[in-house]
């Protein structure tokens, strides 16, 4: 990175910043860019195309209900990840 940037917040929003940032694992920083990247996506497909493509794409093949739904609990449980 080459630029660098700085502007004042509130305690309040900083705070808020800080919780989630320590949360996530992540610095004020990279929060800071990935909601710049949220709010300003770099140009790529717009969303008129982006759901052409998603509407054109092949299904995607799934198990049956009962299945996926013992693996979508799975992932919800602590220290437990869905199988690939």
């Amino acid at each position: 990175m080459t630029k660098r940037l700085q502007f004042l917040l509130d305690e309040g929003r900083y705070a808020r910043l800080e919780r989630h940032a320590n949360h996530r694992g992540a610095s004020v920083a990279t929060l800071m860019r990935e909601a710049i990247d949220t709010a300003f996506p770099e140009d790529g497909p717009t969303r008129e195309e982006a759901a052409r493509r998603l509407l054109a794409a092949e299904p995607i093949p799934v198990t049956d209900w009962p299945d996926m739904k013992a693996e979508i609990e799975r992932m919800y449980e602590p220290g437990q990840e869905a199988a690939q």
